[in-house]
């Protein structure tokens, strides 16, 4: 498989999630980053008051409660701000021992840990799972 980088996601996310700044989903006992996503105001205070991994879901335009459907859910342990406050960091936990977060299921049949499980080749631009 050949990298094809989605260039365009971040002007559709401009024009139809106004507000939203990315969240990078890290886990705090691993350290594996988990995920990239997106928050809003609504989905950063009710992931905060719920402590759990809540963000929104740009392309159904809603709250995205991580684990809701999946049972894969993610308590929100800590969230870090950068330096321009125009991103942010969560650190997370899996409520479940062998869960995954990844929508893309790995040969067995379950999620993976993390959505970045495919290395690039730099020299080719293949992508090695």
């Amino acid at each position: 498989m050949r990298l094809t980088l989605d260039f365009g996601k971040l002007s559709r996310v401009a024009e139809i999630a106004t507000g939203c700044v990315p969240v990078v989903i890290q886990d705090v006992d691993t350290k594996v980053v988990l995920l990239v996503g997106y928050t809003n105001e609504e989905a950063m205070k009710v992931a905060f008051a719920e402590r759990m991994l809540v963000l929104w879901s740009t392309s159904r335009g809603r709250l995205w409660r991580k684990g809701a459907a999946s049972g894969n859910a993610y308590e929100l342990v800590e969230a870090r701000v950068n330096c321009e406050q125009n991103s942010l960091l969560y650190l997370v936990r899996p409520k479940m021992k062998d869960g995954g977060i990844c929508h893309v299921v790995s040969g067995d049949g379950k999620p993976y840990t993390s959505c970045y499980y495919r290395k690039i080749n730099l020299n080719t631009l293949d992508l090695e799972t």
